[in-house]
């Protein structure tokens, strides 16, 4: 009986070293995605709580704090390399908004159970790497350009996943930050139109 409890625990011991294993290499968005997939998995039941996590709430939220942490790095880039004046200003509204969307994430995330990256993914600092390598003009239009893109497509995918997302809190959540998000479209286009 003793070797076989020995012989159980070693081999729960390999299994969380080799789950350990797997995780490196990832991003933060990646570690997330597979905490919450290990979760929703093991029949939608979060560990030691009982409470059931829903995927396409868990691949909403991972992603929404993906790109919001993403646009305050930006942002705070746009404000110390942009030559231009709007540039730098739409930079300093990015860090602010999207701070208190990510703020506001964390809270509803966490009380439903969802892991969120702790980093953004690696397309995410691609992007920072290539407009960091810049300076001025050709700062500000890559960052610009990238702004557009961006929103265009977070507004997108808020409005898919308001189709799809079943807590009401991130319900909520999507209603309220898509004004937000075509605000900050609207103002990206003016400074892009305004460069050319």
């Amino acid at each position: 009986m003793k070797r076989l409890t020995i012989m159980i625990t070693a081999a729960c011991l390999a299994g969380v070293i080799a789950s350990g294993c797997g995780s490196q290499g990832k991003d933060g968005k990646q570690k997330a995605d597979s905490a919450n997939s290990a979760v929703d998995s093991a029949a939608k039941v979060q560990p030691n709580t009982g409470r059931a996590v829903s995927e396409p709430d868990a691949k909403f939220a991972v992603e929404a704090a993906n790109g919001g942490m993403s646009e305050v790095a930006l942002g705070t880039l746009a404000q110390q390399k942009a030559a231009n004046a709007d540039v730098k200003s739409f930079g300093s509204m990015m860090v602010s908004d999207h701070s208190m969307a990510n703020d506001e994430l964390k809270k509803i995330a966490k009380a439903k159970f969802i892991t969120l990256p702790d980093s953004v993914s690696a397309d995410e600092k691609k992007l920072a790497a290539d407009l960091s390598a810049k300076s001025g003009a050709d700062f500000d239009k890559a960052y610009v350009d990238a702004m557009v893109k961006d929103h265009k497509e977070d507004i997108a995918a808020f409005e898919e996943a308001g189709k799809k997302v079943t807590y009401p809190e991130l319900q909520a959540f999507i209603a309220k930050t898509l004004p937000v998000l075509h605000k900050h479209l609207d103002a990206i286009q003016k400074v892009q139109s305004k460069m050319k």
